[in-house]
C-alpha cells in the first residue's frame, strides 16, 4: 500500500468510528446512569492504551515521568475523563444524539477565544464572526424542528453540551503544554482520572453491571471513542504531508453520524438539525481560515 493510501485508510476508520459513538452512548445510557458509563468507558480505554504501550513496547516510559509529567497527568486526568465526559455524558442522557453531539462541535470556536486569555492570542473579527455563526447553528439544533420543539428541548442538557466544548478547549490548552509521548500522557491521564472516577461512583452511583446491550455499547465507546481510534488518528496524521486536508476529514463524522442514529435509535432526523449542523460546522471553517491568515 502507498503511503498516501494508508494515510487516507487510518484516517477514514478514525472517522468512520468516531461518527459510530454517539450512538453507542446513547445505547449504553439505556442501562447505564451517566457516571457509570464514564468509569466502565475509562475503564477500558486504560487497558486498551496499555495493551497498545505493550504493543509499541512503550511500557518502559510510565516509569520515567518526572515529578512535573505526574503533575500534568494529576491536572489533566481531572479534565479529561473525570471533568469532560462527566459533563459530555450528562448532556446524551438530557437530549436526543442528534442534538447533543452536533453542540459538542463548537469546541475549535470556544477554543480560540480562550486562546485570548491563556495563551495571549489575539482574536479577529472573523473569529467573532464564526462564532456567531456556529451560535446560529446551536439555535437550530436546539429548536428540534421548529419554534415548538423547544418546548421539548432540555435547556441544561444544551447548557452542558456547550459546556463541555469549553473543558474540552481548557484539556487542549493545557495538553499543548505538554511534551510528552502521545499515547503514554493519554494512558497516564485516563488511569488518573479513573482512580478520581472511583469515589464519584461510590458516593452518587453504584458500581453496577448490567449485561445487556449497554454492556456492548460501553466496551465499544472505550475501544473507539478514545482508544484505538486515537491511535489511528495520531497514525494517520504522522504519515500526511498534509494535516489540514487530512484534518478536514472529521467534520464528515457528525453528517455521518446522524445516519447511524436515524438507523440504529430510529431517531427522526429534523431538517433544522441538518441546517443547524451545516452553521456550526462553517462558523469552525472559517475561524480555521482566520488561523491559517
Amino acid at each position: 500500500m502507498s503511503r498516501n493510501f494508508k494515510t487516507y485508510l487510518y484516517a477514514g476508520l478514525a472517522v468512520l468510528f468516531w461518527s459510530t459513538v454517539a450512538t453507542s452512548f446513547k445505547l449504553a445510557l439505556r442501562e447505564y446512569d451517566y457516571i457509570q458509563l464514564i468509569f466502565y468507558v475509562s475503564a477500558v480505554t486504560v487497558l486498551l492504551l496499555f495493551m497498545v504501550l505493550l504493543f509499541q513496547r512503550k511500557t518502559h516510559l510510565i516509569f520515567r515521568q518526572t515529578k512535573r509529567h505526574w503533575l500534568y497527568s494529576l491536572l489533566m486526568g481531572a479534565f479529561n475523563p473525570l471533568l469532560y465526559y462527566l459533563v459530555l455524558f450528562k448532556a446524551y442522557s438530557l437530549l436526543p444524539a442528534q442534538v447533543a453531539q452536533p453542540l459538542n462541535m463548537i469546541w475549535p470556536i470556544t477554543l480560540a477565544l480562550l486562546s485570548v486569555p491563556l495563551l495571549k492570542q489575539k482574536i479577529s473579527w472573523v473569529s467573532f464572526v464564526a462564532l456567531m455563526v456556529s451560535f446560529v447553528g446551536v439555535f437550530f439544533i436546539s429548536s428540534q424542528g421548529g419554534f415548538e420543539g423547544f418546548r421539548n428541548t432540555n435547556p441544561l442538557g444544551v447548557l452542558l453540551a456547550v459546556g463541555s466544548s469549553v473543558l474540552w478547549s481548557l484539556y487542549w490548552i493545557f495538553n499543548v503544554r505538554d511534551q510528552r509521548e502521545q499515547v503514554v500522557k493519554l494512558f497516564l491521564n485516563f488511569a488518573v482520572g479513573l482512580i478520581y472516577l472511583v469515589p464519584v461512583v461510590a458516593l452518587f452511583s453504584s458500581f453496577r453491571v448490567s449485561w445487556g446491550t449497554g454492556f456492548g455499547a460501553v466496551i465499544y465507546s472505550g475501544i473507539f471513542e478514545v482508544g484505538i481510534t486515537y491511535v489511528l488518528w495520531l497514525k494517520a496524521m504522522s504519515l500526511t504531508s498534509s494535516t489540514a486536508k487530512i484534518g478536514n476529514l472529521v467534520f464528515f463524522a457528525p453528517f455521518l453520524s446522524l445516519v447511524f442514529i436515524h438507523l440504529i435509535l430510529k431517531e427522526t432526523i429534523y431538517v433544522t438539525t441538518f441546517i443547524g449542523l451545516i452553521f456550526i460546522v462553517s462558523g469552525v471553517l472559517v475561524q480555521q481560515l482566520d488561523r491559517k491568515r
